[in-house]
């Protein structure tokens, strides 16, 4: 077993494990696709933007295949259900703005989604279906001493999906954005409030790829709020968020087993 199966989380710094000719061409290509990114609908005034897009990975040929998006007066959109795992949105659909099609053909950001893709475990059924693929792009931008942008949900929570990973692309003039790692019984609490033996880990992802991944069942994961740093510009923390989910998945019901890891496979 990975620390993906051991411990329900992993670090990883892939401006090392991904290194070939172009990479620092594409990462600044990603980068610039965050520079206008709309606002998040469902966070008015707090500072958080975000676009969405749905993609389906086949697994015997490891390539990937971008969703049709919802088409409204000319832009493209792209639903996200979560279920009752966000509190903030219980059992209700967010609509996105979707990727724009230069980052969906970025090289960089489909070698991202097929390594993390490659950290992840299944059943045997569920890997001959297609893997369903959520990527987020998400920007907390602040711009004045007495603002914070913050993520959603505000605390520790799981996300819904078996598999989550967080792609740092660009951290400037920030304090805050820092991430923890719990007991999923934890879900629903901030970090202080919860006792250190069942806080996992905290941590700071600084540097532009540096990234973790999270197994669901197993953790909970949240990420402080931001506030402007001591520089005389704006602060900005943008992030690749990334999950996986099954073609078929199962009533996600807290008292049914977990399914068995050892008899799951890595792809």
């Amino acid at each position: 077993m990975n620390k993906l199966q051991s411990k329900g989380f992993n670090r990883y710094q892939l401006a090392d494990i991904l290194s070939y000719e172009g990479l620092q061409r594409d990462l600044a290509e990603l980068t610039k696709c965050f520079e206008n990114l709309p606002e998040d609908p469902y966070a008015k005034g707090l500072n958080r933007f975000r676009r969405y897009s749905r993609a389906v990975i086949l697994p015997i040929q490891d390539s990937i295949e971008w969703l049709p998006s919802i088409e409204v007066n000319g832009e493209r959109y792209s639903e996200y259900f979560q279920g009752r795992f966000n509190p903030e949105h219980v059992d209700s659909y967010r609509k996105f703005s979707s990727l724009t099609m230069a980052a969906q053909e970025n090289e960089l950001l489909k070698k991202i989604i097929l390594f993390d893709f490659h950290q992840t475990f299944w059943r045997k059924e569920d890997i001959l279906l297609p893997v369903h693929v959520g990527v987020h792009f998400v920007k907390l931008l602040v711009k004045n001493n007495n603002e914070k942008a913050v993520s959603s949900p505000n605390n520790l929570h799981q996300d819904g999906e078996p598999f989550t990973f967080a792609h740092l692309i660009k951290r400037e003039n920030v304090i805050g954005g820092i991430n923890a790692i719990a007991t999923p019984k934890n879900a629903g609490k901030l970090p202080s409030e919860i006792d250190k033996q069942e806080l996992h880990a905290t941590f700071e992802i600084s540097n532009p790829l540096d990234s973790y991944g999270v197994y669901d069942p197993m953790v909970s994961h949240y990420v402080s709020p931001v506030e402007k740093g001591i520089e005389d510009k704006p602060g900005v923390r943008s992030v690749i968020l990334i999950d996986f989910q099954p073609t078929v998945v199962a009533d996600v019901d807290e008292n049914k087993n977990i399914p068995d890891i050892k008899q799951m496979v890595m792809v």
